[in-house]
């Protein structure tokens, strides 16, 4: 998997994992989490699944249907490619927040679904629920922000109610900030978890 790394420049700060969208690149999310804390070091990383030449995580059937066993698949081999990189840059492993959006949100949350201890915490613009009829891990101590969108044609309101309801069930705790956008990221995203992500005991 193509990715990059900058050491951060406060050893006590957690390791960003950036996860990008469909047609994304390793570094498509850096402006962003620099704005939410450029002290913390960066893992980006880029999908090494292709749709139509454009990057991705995992592969879907149709728009909003995923291809769930190779979802599994693709989980599984993020979080040995995470351990890997800890061990090669000496990065904590116990503290990784995931910044991800769409594509790259949807294979954070399957993470928190399916691996315990893969996240200690998750930022997620315009996440679904990456998988059902799953016992989730317990997830206490695990805080995740939602940037969801009112008027999202691809993530309606009720789905990440329900993602947030699933994660909340297992234990952790869920803020969800709600903007009357559609599917794209804002300013107004970026924001809020800044917020979000100040309040955390990083």
């Amino acid at each position: 998997m193509k990715y990059i790394y900058y050491k951060g420049t406060d050893s006590n700060k957690s390791t960003m994992l950036l996860l990008h969208g469909t047609g994304g690149t390793e570094t498509d999310l850096l402006p962003i989490s620099e704005k939410i804390d450029p002290d913390a070091a960066v893992l980006g990383v880029r999908g090494n699944v292709l749709e139509n030449g454009m990057p991705r995580f995992f592969k879907r059937l149709a728009e909003g249907v995923f291809d769930e066993a190779d979802l599994k698949q693709h989980t599984e081999e993020l979080y040995d490619f995470i351990n890997h990189k800890a061990s090669e840059h000496q990065f904590d492993r116990e503290h990784v927040i995931a910044l991800g959006y769409s594509n790259g949100a949807n294979i954070a949350a399957s993470l928190l679904f399916l691996k315990p201890n893969a996240l200690h915490g998750a930022i997620l613009f315009r996440p679904m629920v990456p998988l059902r009829d799953v016992q989730l891990p317990d997830l206490t101590g695990i805080s995740v922000f939602i940037g969801a969108g009112k008027n999202d044609p691809l993530c309606p309101p009720e789905e990440t109610d329900e993602l947030a309801q699933l994660l909340r069930q297992a234990g952790a705790q869920v803020d969800i900030h709600w903007s009357y956008h559609g599917h794209q990221l804002t300013q107004e995203d970026i924001q809020a978890a800044t917020l979000w992500y100040n309040g955390l005991s990083n």
